[in-house]
């Protein structure tokens, strides 16, 4: 049996400006984040949000410039803990990015040399941390990519990249990534460059993974549908800021920041023909100056005059569930949520009631 309640992975109030040029911008803004063993987080925003940031963090390889202003990453085993943000860049490599934390790129193309055979780079990822025999690396080989989902793989190890769809690059990325053995699988937008066809069978693959080796998987994205179909917790992010997190179904069922509202609303869904989808209004602040309040506040129809001086703090709402949004505020006049929202909600639980009964 996994222990969902051992956590092997803690973040902690991390804080990280990119210097560029003469401009710094403040990417991550005192993030705070939990990973159980077997279970699979979401980090969910639009693009500039610091999701990508947040992540590259953990495996070590923020870009050139980036300042660690404060915070922690701790990889726990045991008792033993590791904060990977004091480990040097050799000792990362080494130990940790591959090894115990493996992630998966959107564009397998960017993960994939077009000029090597794919034996041979599933080679290069199987000896980065292991000494086999030419033998072992064979077998090896071929177990992941008939793990994976490829047919006969010992034809496929001698074949290139651009002789494989996108589908297919993306499963030996996926077979790259799992050639260590690694506990923690990041999947930074996962399905993006792929047919939309391809996008379930990829997801179902890597849910069948995680189930089998016990794996606690993150997920990078900005698609709704996939977070409801992989995730059990969601954190919502801003601004570089995580301003909702809860499980699925307090996310889904029951979100309380007007953000998590516009992002909901934004799916396209297919039981309500007469609507327009919606969009946020607005667009994401730059982070090279600080936000005066809420960073939110001027896209946000339910502002109140607070947002516009202070920043609110993450409100409790059960032991699960937190927004920061002064709208949960006891002072605050009650807000409900969009018409079209409940409605849709509505229909999430009517459409969650069916596929449970099936």
């Amino acid at each position: 049996m996994i222990d969902r309640a051992q956590e092997v992975l803690k973040i902690s109030n991390l804080d990280i400006s990119i210097s560029m040029g003469k401009e710094k911008i403040h990417a991550i803004r005192g993030l705070d984040l939990i990973l159980r063993k077997g279970e699979t987080v979401a980090l969910v925003g639009e693009s500039g949000s610091g999701k990508s940031i947040t992540m590259k963090a953990v495996m070590g390889i923020l870009p050139e410039g980036s300042i660690i202003n404060k915070g922690s990453i701790i990889l726990k085993d045991g008792e033993k803990e590791i904060d990977i943000l004091k480990q040097s860049p050799s000792y990362l490599r080494t130990n940790i990015v591959g090894k115990r934390i493996a992630m998966i790129f959107q564009d397998p193309m960017t993960s994939l040399n077009p000029t090597m055979t794919i034996g041979g780079q599933l080679k290069a990822a199987i000896l980065a941390h292991a000494k086999l025999s030419k033998d072992e690396v064979f077998e090896k080989s071929v177990t992941l990519l008939r793990e994976v989902g490829i047919t006969e793989p010992e034809r496929r190890l001698k074949q290139y990249p651009h002789e494989f769809s996108g589908g297919m690059r993306q499963r030996i990325v996926i077979a790259m990534a799992l050639s260590s053995d690694p506990e923690i699988l990041i999947c930074d937008e996962p399905t993006t460059a792929l047919d939309v066809t391809i996008q379930d069978k990829i997801l179902d693959l890597i849910i069948s993974l995680q189930q089998k080796r016990e794996l606690s998987v993150i997920y990078i994205t900005h698609d709704l549908g996939v977070v409801a179909k992989t995730s059990d917790y969601v954190n919502v992010m801003y601004a570089g800021r995580i301003i909702e997190c809860g499980t699925i179904v307090d996310i889904f069922y029951d979100p309380r920041h007007p953000y998590t509202w516009g992002l909901l609303s934004a799916i396209p869904d297919v039981g309500d023909s007469h609507t327009e989808l919606y969009s946020i209004p607005g667009t994401p602040p730059v982070l090279t100056k600080e936000p005066v309040g809420d960073a939110f506040a001027k896209r946000n129809p339910y502002a109140l005059n607070i947002d516009f001086k202070k920043e609110a703090p993450l409100f409790k709402i059960s032991n699960s569930h937190y927004a920061a949004t002064w709208l949960l505020d006891e002072r605050a006049k009650p807000v409900s949520r969009p018409k079209e929202l409940e409605e849709r909600i509505q229909r999430m639980r009517m459409e969650a009631a069916v596929y449970v009964n099936e």
